[in-house]
């Protein structure tokens, strides 16, 4: 028995035609000798209206029945599709978290997952050729319905793939994944392969092609992921564990953006470890990332900086003037409005000089806050000069 699976978006479910066009792609496959495990999210912008709706009903939905909540739009998208597959003489049949008894944590909202029955899976596949999954969603031990955050189905499809040992294959209204993405610079590059490590990197700093968390499973488990668009048969990307038997490394792969960031800086904190780490733990108890830490000392002072997304940021100033409020030398600063670029490239390790050519252009560009690791340099710069800089960056690197 073949077997793959595959993922489709909530924009190419969005409306008849496209649940329509996303059932012939799945008649295709089964035409070829493939069973096919199908891993769905909601339909179009659902999620956001269901948010929105939670939302006006009470300012602080409580977690688990957002979940419930939530967990409804990736179900309307699966019994859809397998009606229309079932119409056109496939045998398929709709699986929710429950029937499928994928197994998460307890963390509502951001549930990871543990375990995924295979058993149940060979089961249903033994009397069908397609098993439309819900993404995003799976069950406690208890039996509550959880999400897996935002992009959570990327993480289901992954997941699926590596408990089966199976090739996992992304559909989305991009043709693949791009140098930048086309929505910021039309001119962007779409790559044929990248690899792992380039995939986390650029989806953690703000490409959206794939969930970091999805990637983080692919390469644990070597899944072979194929990422292309549900609207044509152009060939897509190939993520992939090394280039060596593809082509030559590039020195930059790929530039994301991360929008909507604010810097922090705390001045004059005492240089006891304990001020210090307070700071952190506040944000860890919140479950705030933080990113892009800065730390100067001078004397028997402190000065931190750091960057956080302009959600959270309400919050986190609230939390953060109480804790402080006793050491009266303290001066809080909120820089708003802030983007984070960032190149990503695994030739950066061996390639000389990248800095240089990275700072250079855009070297007229105001930089608040620098990080770099061996494959990445990030800069944090206010959001008017966005375009520009990835302009700039995009022709010194060819991107």
């Amino acid at each position: 028995m073949q077997l793959i699976v595959q993922k489709y978006g909530g924009s190419s479910l969005a409306d008849s035609e496209r649940l329509n066009n996303v059932a012939k792609r799945i008649c295709n496959k089964v035409d070829e000798g493939f069973k096919v495990l199908v891993v769905v999210s909601a339909r179009g912008e659902t999620t956001n209206r269901l948010i929105a709706l939670a939302k006006e009903t009470v300012k602080n939905p409580n977690p688990r029945e957002l979940d419930m909540l939530l967990a409804t739009g990736e179900q309307i998208s699966a019994s859809l599709l397998s009606m229309i597959l079932n119409d056109r003489g496939v045998r398929s049949k709709s699986m929710n978290a429950f029937q499928l008894g994928l197994l998460t944590t307890s963390d509502y909202n951001e549930a990871q997952i543990r375990a995924i029955n295979k058993e149940v899976i060979h089961k249903n596949l033994a009397n069908n050729d397609v098993l439309v999954i819900t993404g995003f969603q799976g069950i406690t031990e208890e039996g509550d319905l959880t999400t897996l955050g935002r992009g959570g189905s990327d993480t289901s499809a992954v997941a699926l793939a590596a408990s089966l040992k199976v090739k996992c294959e992304i559909y989305s209204n991009f043709a693949g994944i791009y140098t930048i993405d086309p929505k910021i610079y039309p001119n962007a590059k779409k790559l044929k392969y990248v690899t792992y490590d380039e995939m986390l990197e650029m989806a953690a700093l703000g490409a959206k092609v794939l969930h970091p968390r999805s990637v983080e499973i692919a390469k644990k488990f070597n899944v072979e992921l194929y990422c292309a668009s549900s609207f044509s048969d152009e060939e897509g990307s190939y993520v992939v564990d090394n280039y060596n038997e593809y082509l030559e490394e590039p020195v930059v792969t790929g530039l994301s953006v991360a929008e909507n960031q604010t810097q922090v800086t705390i001045l004059n904190l005492p240089t006891d470890h304990f001020f210090i780490n307070k700071i952190f733990e506040i944000a860890a108890n919140k479950n705030l990332n933080i990113d892009m830490i800065s730390i100067i000392k001078n004397n028997e002072k402190a000065d931190i900086s750091f960057s956080i997304v302009d959600s959270v940021i309400d919050n986190f100033r609230e939390v953060l003037s109480d804790s402080l409020k006793n050491d009266h030398e303290n001066f809080i600063d909120f820089k708003n409005d802030l983007v984070k670029i960032s190149v990503v490239g695994i030739g950066m390790r061996k390639a000389r000089g990248v800095a240089s050519r990275f700072f250079k252009a855009i070297e007229d560009i105001p930089i608040f806050l620098v990080t770099t690791s061996e494959i990445k340099i990030s800069c944090l710069i206010p959001k008017e000069y966005k375009q520009k800089a990835v302009e700039n960056i995009a022709k010194e690197f060819d991107l």
